[in-house]
Formats: C-alpha cells, structure tokens, sequence
C-alpha cells in the first residue's frame, strides 16, 4: 500500500478508533489494492471511483461493515450482502467481528468491489421508491404549517433523510409522543441535519 493512497483524515479516524481498529485496518488495505480513491466522508472513511461513492467502512457496537453504496445492484453469489434495515434501498452490508473473517474471504471482499466499480462503470443507479409513498404525519405537517422554514429545510434534506424522520415521527402510536418527536428533531432538520447526523 503506498502513502499516496491514503488520505490524512482517514488516518486520524483510524489513530482514535477505540473499537475494530484492526478490522478497520485490514479492510483499509483490501480496499485500497482495488485501486480506489480514500476520502473521508459522513465521518467514515470512503472509498470512490472517478468521485462516485463505492464503498464505506463503517463500525457499530456488536460488528464492523463494509458497505457497499450500490450494493443492492451486486449479484452477491455468495449470499453475503446484508440490508441494514427494511428501509434502506440501495446500500448493502457485509459484517464482521474479528480480523479472520476478514481475511477468510479477501479474495470475494476484491471481487464484490470490483463489481461495484463495474456498476459504477456502466451508469447503473438504484431504483429507489417515491417519498410520495409516505404519508406525511399529521403532527409534522401541522409544525410545518406552524413553521413554513421547517417545511422548507425538510424539503432540501435528501430522500433517505426525509424517509428516517417520516418513519421515526410515525412509528409511535400517541399522538402526543408523535408531536414529541417532531419537537425534539425541529432544529435539527432547520439545521439541515438527518436524523442519525
């Protein structure tokens, strides 16, 4: 691995990870040798080709991951892509929990990145479902009618950010623990925030 390659931001993510430092290392150097370029973006080193986002190296309490932007498009023969949750559409996980499953399977982990750029290559995009398909609730759209720049700043948040407040503000049954949430998230969304950000 050459110096050129890395990227200083990255670096210093790697210097203060308290956990899956090691993984997170191993997973560096497997990304690396596929040629692609490290950036450092949502706090988490990222990995492009020609500015387009492949993979993301990522860590929670119980695994590591490597993410994979488009990873809904992969063939995944080896039924090892994992979706986050229901609601995440075009990004796709595989996990880990200790350097040996890392390197047990380098030589797929290079082959599912390779095509990944070849995704990206070929112009291919994730058909994600319309936000039309959400209901807006009620006490969201009665803060924006209260507050016509929520409504504004929620619009200029991304899809996905929009669909995690919209799922988040409709999952409680109370109305009351409803208009709770939007209160708690309103400066948050004004700051142009997602709801994980």
């Amino acid at each position: 691995m050459t110096n050129s390659k890395t990227n200083a931001k990255v670096d210093e993510f790697l210097s203060k990870a308290k956990k899956w430092q090691d993984e997170y290392e191993v997973l560096r150097r497997i990304v690396l040798d596929c040629e692609l370029t490290e950036e450092y973006k949502w706090m988490h080193p990222c990995y492009t080709f020609e500015k387009k986002n492949i993979v993301l190296i990522h860590g929670f309490k119980e695994y590591c991951a490597l993410l994979f932007h488009k990873g809904a498009l992969l063939k995944d023969t080896h039924g090892i892509l994992i979706q986050q949750t229901e609601n995440v559409q075009g990004a796709r996980q595989i996990r880990f929990t200790n350097v040996q499953e890392i390197v047990a399977i380098e030589p797929i982990l290079k082959a599912y990145i390779q095509e990944a750029i070849e995704v990206e290559k070929a112009g291919l995009e994730v058909e994600y479902k319309k936000n039309t398909e959400i209901m807006i609730p009620e006490e969201l759209q009665n803060k924006f009618n209260e507050l016509p720049a929520l409504k504004t700043a929620f619009e200029a948040l991304t899809p996905g950010r929009q669909r995690a407040y919209f799922l988040h503000f409709s999952q409680p049954k109370q109305s009351k623990t409803r208009v709770s949430r939007v209160e708690k998230c309103t400066q948050q969304i004004l700051d142009g925030k997602g709801l994980k950000d």
